[in-house]
């Protein structure tokens, strides 16, 4: 419950049906689990067809068969992002009967939308969203009154209508919306159709003001990850004209941080239940790393807006500062403890000559996120072409070995070591072809200290989304990162970092998923 809450209303024209659908997948884009809406207005004024066109885009399906609950006072959907329960209250008894409808259970699991919510009598939550349609000029239009409390409601609303208006500048205005995917960070897409066919968009909204913001603000300038979508335009510009398949960039408000992309497709370098690699796709992702770091890449790069992008480099600050999310997150939560001053002191210690190792070698753009989430396969084109890179916002000046390991290491798939061996050669024997003076013996010890680096950094990423940001899906992928950090710890190279984490993390705590 929100007590003492600033009231907010905001009222909407809509000029015909067609208006009034797109509002509803307007607002579909920003449901949360827990969400309340309680759509209010007279019979005939468009609830039912709002209602639907909502459920319809939740589900991602627009001939989903949506009846009316009002018989049956509540209808359940099981949806993508996550269970919708719709409640029709006009045949309710009275307002103690709600208790019986479930309706806790079913926010507990998903959101709710409820028609003819005066009939609850009080028993909504306050934090509700209220959605009011009215007669318009028209036969056909109708005026939608949004209000609810502003501390819930209104950067929400405001921002999903914001990026209406970005459609329709663009061109995409009446274009169906389809959530696509968040991701660890702020950023969300969708899936766009339009009568110019599909299109994505990003949104990626700067972070808030509060403590958890200015945190997550702190932790990404640490990192030096990208904190607008400049640096996405910029390198969307410098790896297409140099022959590299990502989205071409179709319209961008790099203030209000949307982008409009070309849609490259679903079709991943995975498959299966749960999704394995696709030996022959994940060859040709190597391949792509192979040819990118065999090119002389500059410092900077025109950012598409005007301006100018200075890539940041790799240095032991933020090396520090990624391996430091272990003992700040990650270590607390398989031990339950925070790190003593001597665990932090004898971790760093035992990684400091390893990044003078790293530090010393090759630097070239280092995508960071080059895994299987990020990466499509494209089979109507040819050779390194054929994958399509979607992440790389991020891209910092570091070691060529980074990105390999990112793949062949993959954090969100099981990369048997077979596999993984075969990858590694595959990307030696492609540099040695193109370059006699590559160092492969030099570059297998830096893939293995980056395999733990990379690994230790994740597993505190992990658990601080887990812990921090209410994300705890991310969970379960930790009992592969431990595997893939074994792997590289019977290096001997890494022989200090191994016999840290033997004596401060035992066996026994390390798959420790909840």
């Amino acid at each position: 419950m929100i007590e003492q809450a600033t009231a907010w209303r905001l009222s909407i024209d809509l000029a015909d049906e067609a208006a009034t659908v797109r509002l509803a997948e307007d607002i579909a884009a920003i449901l949360r689990r827990g969400d309340v809406i309680a759509l209010d207005g007279d019979l005939g004024a468009g609830k039912t067809t709002w209602a639907r066109a909502l459920i319809r885009a939740l589900a991602g399906d627009a001939a989903l068969e949506v009846p009316s609950p009002t018989f049956t006072l509540v209808q359940s959907y099981a949806l993508p992002r996550f269970a919708l329960a719709h409640f029709d209250l006009y045949r309710l008894g009275g307002a103690d009967e709600m208790a019986e409808l479930g309706l806790d259970e079913a926010l507990a699991d998903g959101a709710a939308l409820v028609e003819w919510p005066e009939r609850a009598e009080g028993e909504l939550p306050m934090d509700r969203l209220t959605l009011a349609l009215g007669d318009g000029p028209t036969p056909d239009a109708r005026v939608a009154t949004l209000s609810g409390p502003e501390e819930v409601w209104r950067d929400r609303i405001e921002r999903t209508i914001a990026i209406r208006t970005f459609l329709s500048a663009s061109g995409w205005g009446v274009a169906t919306r389809r959530y696509l995917q968040g991701d660890a960070s702020a950023r969300a897409y969708e899936r766009l159709a339009g009568p110019a066919g599909n299109a994505i968009l990003m949104n990626q909204p700067a972070e808030t003001d509060d403590a958890a913001g200015q945190a997550r603000r702190g932790a990404r300038a640490a990192a030096k990850l990208a904190e607008d979508t400049r640096p996405f335009h910029a390198f969307a510009l410098g790896l297409g004209t140099r022959g590299f398949s990502v989205p071409t960039v179709r319209a961008h408000d790099p203030e209000r941080g949307f982008m409009l992309l070309e849609d490259l497709g679903n079709d991943f370098c995975v498959a299966g239940e749960p999704p394995a690699p696709i030996p022959d796709r994940y060859r040709v992702a190597v391949a792509v790393l192979a040819r990118l770091h065999g090119l002389d890449l500059p410092a900077g790069l025109d950012d598409g807006c005007g301006g100018s992008y200075a890539i940041p480099a790799y240095d032991r600050g933020n090396l520090t500062a990624e391996v430091s999310v272990f003992l700040d997150w990650g270590l607390p939560h398989l031990l339950g403890r925070s790190a003593t001053p001597d665990e932090r002191d004898s971790f760093l210690a035992a990684w400091s000559p390893l990044f003078d190792e790293v530090l010393a070698g090759p630097a070239t753009w280092c995508l960071r996120d080059y895994h299987s989430p990020n990466l499509l396969w494209l089979p109507d084109r040819e050779g390194h072409r054929r994958i399509g890179i979607l992440d790389f916002q991020d891209t910092i000046l570091g070691h060529p070995a980074y990105d390999l390991v990112s793949i062949a290491q993959d954090a969100r798939v099981t990369v048997p070591p077979d596999l993984e061996a075969g990858l590694l050669a595959h990307y030696l024997a492609l540099r040695t072809a193109a370059d006699p003076a590559f160092d492969a013996a030099d570059f297998r010890r830096a893939y293995a200290i980056l395999s733990v680096q990379r690994n230790t950094r994740i597993l505190g990423v992990f658990a601080r989304l887990k812990n921090r940001d209410g994300k705890p899906g991310y969970m379960r992928h930790y009992p592969r990162l431990w595997d893939y950090l074994d792997r590289s710890l019977r290096e001997d190279v890494t022989l200090g970092v191994k016999l840290w984490y033997d004596a401060h993390v035992p066996e026994a705590t390390r798959l420790r998923a909840s």
